[in-house]
């Protein structure tokens, strides 16, 4: 009994050291289900948002569907990085919650307790030392790739997931090896899609290793890894990865958002002691910083393997399969734009292998199978290497110098885990209004939709709040086609003025500038109210709908031009109020125009006679001329051909039959025709 009760109190030690750290790094106040201060921004806004709208939704089949939050251009749960694996634990049980609740508080508490018991099992293959595993666990929590991930993305905090996958390939003789790994690998499909691959790679090594060792048959071998592959398709249909189609899951980036090969030794402003080394763009999502602690424990570490008789030669020798592996993601990981510091090697690939690379777009996430086991080997050599009582000394040195010298990377993430408390986050949503349209209107829409749109957390907890669905959303993934045909609706409402009835609008300046003449403002209201511009159909024919007492027209919202005025579509510029239909977002030199037709709206003086826009044209091989035929208030000012790439100058009269039909609008459009537009 005694030592039964010995083991089990030996075996807290490790949650002990991740409850420290966690408590050291991170702090108690997220762990207040109803404090939503800390996610009130980037990435952990819509992980906060996707799960406040799937609990208030109708349970559906896959589980993981979460219409509210995107409208058609929703999937699931999975897609706004909610954590599929909680939000089903706590789903059931929303209607007993509190209005605002965070599980993610609870989530990186988890991961910390976690990283330390995996990191404890890992070390505990090399010795059975209580104070070795026990300061070896501590080295794999204080770890800064961990840390700084859950800053950005709270689900890639759960680095605990890789550590127990490379606890199972190493386990020389795993108990129930099927159900561990099958257990793992469901666990990870309802974390996150990174986290799945790393995984499956190091399982697959693990099944072909045993395979060749002949510990398992090939029949064996076929039936495990079709089994775990239907758990892993199951749990990744209930989450909703295949709620998008092949073209929206493959995104861009691959290339840039790699790791570095120096990533090992860049503190990247988490040392005191050590300078940043020059880095390249997008080296942030390799990110994978060892510490100083760990760096003057990988020098022991080496000066003990040149002294021999460590075993790791053998021990590697045993397992040439996971070193494939993590040699294959360190490969994927460094991706085909391969940067020592800030120099860069391209070497090209097929267009298809880029496709399916962009799959996993941020490749430089896939090095952290490697980044940990680089640390088992730094911990595998000074146990082995020396006495136990020097592999004390050194590991507890390393420790301390560890968290001393990174303790300025994770103080400065303290600080926001730390905010004030909140159960709300502030809104730009204060008239009368915006409580009143709620309960009239089921959905709010943004014109034009799109993944990432602007002020899309404030709209989004405004909807979310009232309990209405929104399009206003960030999505890690969204479906093409579906934004394909939300575009198309919305141009169509935008053209005609006919609005779904139990839609409030709210719409960006281009979206107004777009609307602005073909709105029944008879029927809906087309208002400015808390600097939102508002089109809620059928409001004024509402007789439950109070009625604005100060109605602001979105009209006077549309830019001015007085003669000599100069307009400038540099980005930065005032030249984006003018912006309607067509045109690309602008840049350091100017606006490029999309599609064979491009709009301006504004309000002309009477005075001004002419418009001179200055533009290049798009000129190629083949391709050596560009017409433009320009139309103000629906009839043609002039047509010009360009036949120079840049400098080009048109003199565009504005007549007054054109200002007659401005005056009767109150506003004017200008159209650039491109028939010929590539």
């Amino acid at each position: 009994m005694k030592k039964t009760q010995a083991y089990g109190l030996v075996n807290l030690l490790p949650l002990l050291i991740g409850a420290l750290a966690f408590f050291l790094i991170i702090g108690p106040r997220v762990l207040d289900p109803q404090n939503i201060a800390w996610l009130g921004d980037g990435d952990p806004a819509t992980h906060y948002l996707g799960w406040l709208f799937f609990r208030h939704s109708p349970w559906s089949f896959p589980i993981g569907l979460n219409p509210a939050y995107g409208l058609e251009l929703s999937n699931s749960i999975i897609f706004s990085d909610s954590n599929p694996l909680f939000a089903f634990l706590f789903k059931p049980f929303s209607s007993i919650l509190p209005e605002t609740f965070q599980y993610f508080g609870l989530w990186l508490l988890t991961c910390f307790l976690l990283q330390a018991w995996f990191a404890w099992q890992l070390v505990g293959l090399v010795t059975p030392n209580i104070a070795i595993r026990a300061l070896g666990a501590a080295l794999f929590v204080v770890v800064p790739p961990m840390i700084m991930r859950m800053t950005v993305h709270l689900s890639l905090g759960g680095h605990f997931l890789v550590l127990a996958a490379l606890y199972l390939n190493l386990h020389p003789a795993l108990p129930r090896r099927r159900l561990a790994w099958g257990m793992l690998l469901a666990a990870a499909a309802l974390v996150h899609a990174y986290i799945l691959a790393m995984i499956a790679v190091i399982w697959l090594a693990d099944l072909a290793a045993k395979c060749f060792k002949r510990s398992l048959t090939i029949g064996m071998a076929i039936v495990e890894l079709g089994v775990l592959f239907c758990v892993v398709t199951l749990c990744c249909w209930q989450a909703g990865y295949f709620t998008v189609e092949r073209a929206g899951i493959i995104s861009g980036g691959f290339g840039l958002f790699r790791a570095n090969i120096l990533t090992l030794v860049n503190p990247q402003n988490w040392s005191h002691a050590l300078k940043n080394l020059p880095a390249a763009l997008g080296d942030s999502d390799g990110f994978a910083f060892l510490g100083l602690g760990l760096m003057m424990l990988a020098i022991c570490a080496f000066a003990g393997w040149l002294r021999g008789s460590t075993g790791l030669g053998a021990a590697l020798r045993k397992r040439p399969l996971l070193g494939l592996a993590l040699f294959g993601l360190a490969l994927f990981s460094f991706s085909n734009h391969i940067a020592i510091g800030s120099f860069e090697l391209v070497y090209p690939l097929p267009p298809e292998v880029i496709s399916i690379a962009n799959i996993f777009r941020a490749s430089g996430r896939m090095f952290w199978p490697v980044y940990y086991a680089v640390i088992f080997a730094i911990v595998f050599l000074v146990i082995r290497a020396n006495t136990p009582g020097v592999a004390i000394a050194l590991l507890g040195t390393a420790l301390l110098i560890q968290v001393v010298d990174t303790h300025g990377g994770w103080s400065d993430a303290r600080k926001k885990f730390m905010a004030k408390p909140s159960s709300e986050w502030a809104t730009p949503f204060v008239d009368p209004f915006w409580k009143n349209a709620a309960s009239h209107y089921q959905k709010v829409r943004w014109i034009v939709p799109q993944n990432l749109s602007l002020h899309w957390i404030s709209v989004s907890a405004y909807a979310g709040l009232h309990h209405l669905s929104t399009d206003a959303v960030y999505l890690g993934r969204m479906s093409t086609e579906q934004w394909r045909l939300s575009d198309a609706k919305a141009s169509l409402a935008l053209a005609s003025g006919k609005y779904d009835p139990d839609s409030l609008y709210l719409m960006d300046q281009r979206a107004m500038l777009r609307a602005v003449g073909n709105v029944d403002t008879s029927s809906d209201l087309f208002a400015r109210i808390d600097g939102f511009t508002v089109l809620a159909p059928g409001w004024k024919q509402c007789g439950s709908c109070p009625q604005l007492a100060n109605e602001q027209t979105p009209i006077n919202a549309v830019p001015s031009l007085e003669p000599g005025q100069t307009v400038s579509f540099n980005l930065g510029d005032s030249g984006a109020a003018y912006m309607a239909k067509g045109w690309a977002d602008p840049e350091q030199w100017g606006t490029w125009s999309e599609g064979s037709e491009a709009q301006m709206v504004f309000r002309a003086s009477a005075s001004v006679r002419s418009i001179r826009l200055g533009v290049s044209a798009f000129l190629a091989s083949g391709h050596a001329q560009q017409k433009v035929t320009i139309l103000i208030n629906g009839i043609e000012a002039s047509t010009y051909t360009l036949e120079k790439a840049d400098g080009n100058v048109l003199d565009i009269p504005v007549t007054s039959l054109m200002h007659q039909r401005a005056a009767e609008q109150g506003f004017s459009r200008m159209q650039l025709l491109l028939a010929d537009a590539i």
